[in-house]
């Protein structure tokens, strides 16, 4: 099938990579001239695991031509069906903002004034209950003069794609949920899909719209209160001397709790959990209902940042000394610093007035945006040099290697928020929850 994506972040480019890797033509349109030509060239402009590889088989001049992008909102008329992979931010009070989404809806229906024939509009990108039918349908309507039924309709396509494993995840998905609440819309949806569903053997779950985009926050709501709970649960070893890994191992045997998810730690962090769990709580309230549990997933992950800096504060006094933190991407995997737990502990360690030098193998240049003034180390080895104390934000593999680097600490004290550090003799070593 020909299909356009709007959008090329996370979602939009891996998706469109992917689609194309299916045997679609695809064509990614977005207003950044510069993101266009990376692509055009078969260069990813994000660094995700596997990425690189779809983009340079299917785009720029050594590729297949299924990859192309464009500035051009036109290109969309020479497909059957566009999906919008837009960015929906949340507000100061936690909800979404329509706004860039809105925007997209509206160009995108300019642009289909112009088509005769049928066209399905797919909505990826992750929205409260009711947006697709309230918000963003009647803004293509408003716009291509035409409603939504008649020459369009739109869909809800919820993307479940982490970060750093985001290909790996669109190629084998635990679920492909399609909601729609017109039969066209449905079956175009469905024959996107049908490659995939047959190479994957994935469930498809079909549904309305409203019930397609509850799902996504369900979804990342019950594992942000999973991750909370273990990491609860956790804190409380730590009191007892317990370990509570070894308590998540036996737990896990247990079917009905599992094992993913159940690595103790600093907490969640990314794009997606800090976004969703807010805007489904402000949507919450707004209709009435107060969500403890959410609410208290959140607290739980609030404070992990400070559990870890208190553990250094137990043997060293960090003010005008260098500390170490190692790792700043929210995750490993990937270069993204929104929401990550590092960037919490560098706040907590520049309000103890510490010299902090930070290193991550990815990830420094959007921490810098953050944070311009302090150090940034060219290795994990640099970054422990001289430091009296060292706090393990994101659990790189590199980590688990680090050994003789830690003599040339000036106090060799590490405090490890991932469990990825060994303790070892001749090191001060705590875990966050073990």
């Amino acid at each position: 099938m020909d299909v356009s994506i709007v959008g090329s972040g996370y979602v939009g480019t891996t998706v469109a990579a992917c689609f194309a890797d299916l045997g679609h033509r695809v064509v990614n349109v977005d207003v950044d001239e510069t993101t266009v030509g990376t692509l055009n060239d078969g260069v990813a402009p994000i660094h995700e695991e596997g990425l690189a590889d779809l983009v340079e088989a299917h785009a720029g001049p050594g590729g297949t031509g299924r990859l192309r992008a464009t500035t051009d909102y036109g290109a969309v008329l020479d497909t059957d069906v566009t999906f919008l992979c837009l960015p929906t931010p949340q507000r100061d009070d936690g909800s979404i903002d329509l706004s860039i989404m809105t925007a997209g809806a509206e160009t995108l229906g300019e642009t289909l004034a112009a088509k005769d024939d049928w066209h399905t509009v797919v909505v990826k990108s992750t929205v409260v209950p009711g947006s697709t039918a309230e918000t963003i349908t009647p803004a293509i309507e408003e716009a291509s003069g035409t409603a939504a039924g008649e020459a369009f309709g739109v869909g809800m396509n919820p993307e479940f794609l982490r970060e750093g494993s985001a290909v790996g995840d669109f190629r084998d998905p635990d679920k492909v949920v399609l909601g729609a609440d017109d039969e066209r819309v449905s079956d175009d949806m469905a024959a996107v899909f049908a490659p995939l569903v047959e190479a994957s053997g994935a469930p498809v779950v079909e549904t309305d719209t409203r019930t397609a985009e509850m799902i996504k926050y369900a979804n990342n709501g019950f594992l942000a209160a999973k991750v909370s709970l273990i990491n609860d649960i956790g804190n409380v070893c730590k009191e007892f001397g317990i370990d509570a890994y070894e308590v998540a191992d036996a737990i896990a045997l247990d079917d009905r709790i599992g094992g993913r998810f159940l690595r103790s730690g600093l907490g969640w962090g990314g794009s997606c959990f800090p976004k969703d769990t807010n805007a489904i709580r402000h949507a919450a309230r707004e209709a009435g209902y107060e969500p403890a549990m959410l609410d208290a997933a959140v607290e739980v992950n609030n404070r992990q940042p400070e559990r870890l800096l208190a553990l250094l504060d137990e043997h060293v006094d960090v003010a005008g000394e260098r500390v170490a933190v190692l790792g700043l991407a929210f995750k490993p995997g990937t270069d993204d610093v929104r929401n990550s737990r590092a960037l919490d502990v560098i706040a907590g360690l520049r309000e103890r007035d510490a010299d902090v030098v930070a290193y991550d193998p990815v990830a420094a240049a959007n921490a810098r945006e953050h944070y311009p003034d302090i150090e940034y180390a060219d290795s994990a080895a640099d970054a422990l040099d001289g430091a009296v104390g060292a706090l393990v934000a994101t659990d790189w593999d590199e980590f688990a290697a680090l050994d003789a680097e830690f003599d040339a600490m000036g106090e060799r004290i590490v405090v490890d928020g991932r469990r990825i550090v060994e303790r070892r003799e001749g090191l001060t070593y705590e875990g966050l929850t073990w």
